[in-house]
């Protein structure tokens, strides 16, 4: 078990030999025992009582990554680039780890060096960040320490995912609710998140008459957070902003709407700040869903993705605005043999979080005890979360990600055989994302327009 600091000064007992401080700077001694002993900086970010053994451990999890060359990058050249037409024939995974981040960011990063990927994101939801007890600079923390546990050397692009309005919060006061946003950029920015997504399509409004009518509180706001965005970037490095005009869920995005929301976004974005780079990518709806369609036994229901919408979309949003292409969210869920249809169809990126987080509850390597244990504590904590029409198969299979929180060191504490079976798991549904999406062999591609930094 790793050690978790009880005071800033344990911390640099527990590290000495691998690194040290001086004059207010990290020193490497030994890099191998400094990737062996990140470890012990993860989970004493993660778990430690002492704010000083927190905040020091925070700041050596960014100066180690930086020193030994993984290094948070904005994914935005390489998406300028697939909008001039330089590069293309891969989709971009965007991976959402709500347990054990520390040992999955080890194990995405082992298995994109195995297949020479240099295209792939860790990336959280501000939902998300809520029910898996980790705000950006905890998952920033673990995300850039499994990194430097792999030994990945490159680009690390962290993102931001769903940044999204609250429609009911929105329309009830529209000032409180955009702040939530602000807020939660800077906090982005300030944890080195590189990578952010803005999601205002909740304030789409299909009763107006005209597309542009329909998107403006959608472009309108998306405009603000960018211009905001981009006064706050650090160390002349261009955040990647994507953007949405189709809520997850809902009804299939057309051609009409992308148009009206990027040419809004445009006018919207020269006026408030002339000049600044806009969007890289676009979101929008094709037929799927977050966490899929849960039937009443608890599977998930095959879902037809509209492939010619992502093809017709990405193509418009290339050769007539110049970004990457469009991204697919809701994936993970989706049969194994869909993938390479993304990358067929133009896709730029694909997000994929519930199908890593089924690999840990039902793995028969999970604990029944501690499932059984999570599964009581939502039927006690969120039991009003159950529709009247629910069987308790659906309850669980739609609430358990929130039992990633309360439960978390637990989970990050599993035994190691446990562990590596899990790990097992993982790496097959990363290999068959990797193969499918073509990520394989993008290394020198995100060296030649990201850098090696």
């Amino acid at each position: 078990m790793p050690h978790v600091a009880t005071s800033a000064a344990d911390l640099l007992r527990e590290l000495e030999g691998a690194l040290h401080v001086q004059d207010g700077r990290l020193v490497i001694d030994d890099t191998a025992a400094a990737r062996r002993r990140i470890a012990d900086v993860a989970w004493t970010a993660a778990f430690s009582q002492d704010d000083g053994a927190v905040a020091t451990a925070q700041w050596l999890a960014w100066e180690v990554a930086q020193a030994l060359g993984a290094r948070s990058a904005s994914i935005q050249e390489l998406y300028l680039a697939r909008g001039r037409g330089e590069v293309g024939g891969f989709t971009v995974p965007a991976i959402n780890l709500r347990a054990q981040t520390f040992d999955m960011a080890r194990i995405v990063f082992e298995q994109a060096a195995a297949q020479d990927v240099g295209a792939v994101i860790l990336e959280l939801a501000r939902s998300e960040q809520t029910y898996t007890y980790q705000r950006p600079i905890d998952y920033a923390t673990a995300c850039f320490a499994g990194a430097v546990a792999a030994g990945w050397q490159g680009p690390v692009f962290v993102q931001g995912d769903h940044y999204q309005f609250n429609a009911k919060k929105y329309a009830a006061d529209p000032e409180a609710m955009t702040e939530e946003i602000r807020r939660a950029c800077r906090l982005a920015i300030d944890a080195g998140y590189r990578n952010i997504d803005i999601d205002a399509s909740t304030l789409v409004d299909l009763s107006k008459p005209t597309e542009d009518q329909q998107q403006r509180e959608n472009y309108l706001r998306t405009a603000e957070m960018a211009a905001l965005i981009r006064s706050l970037e650090e160390d002349g490095v261009t955040v990647s902003i994507g953007g949405e005009i189709g809520e997850v869920g809902k009804s299939n995005s057309t051609e009409g709407e992308l148009r009206a929301y990027l040419d809004g976004l445009a006018r919207e974005l020269g006026q408030r700040a002339p000049g600044a780079p806009g969007i890289s990518k676009v979101s929008v709806q094709t037929g799927t869903s977050h966490g899929g369609v849960v039937l009443p036994d608890g599977t998930i229901a095959k879902v037809k993705v509209d492939f010619d919408t992502i093809a017709r979309l990405s193509k418009v949003a290339r050769e007539a605005y110049h970004l990457s292409g469009v991204v697919q969210h809701g994936a993970s869920t989706l049969p194994d043999d869909a993938f390479d249809l993304f990358t067929r169809n133009g896709a730029s990126e694909v997000h994929l979080a519930t199908g890593f987080q089924n690999i840990i509850y039902d793995s028969p390597s999970f604990p029944e005890d501690l499932k059984n244990e999570i599964y009581r504590h939502l039927a006690d904590k969120h039991s009003d979360e159950k529709k009247p029409a629910d069987t308790e198969e659906q309850f669980i299979y739609k609430t358990r990600k929130k039992g990633f929180g309360p439960f978390k060191k637990k989970i990050w504490a599993l035994d190691e055989d446990r562990k590596k079976a899990i790990a097992a798991e993982t790496e097959k549904k990363l290999d068959l994302y990797f193969r499918t999406l073509n990520a394989g062999n993008t290394k020198d591609l995100v060296s030649r327009y990201v850098g090696n930094l």
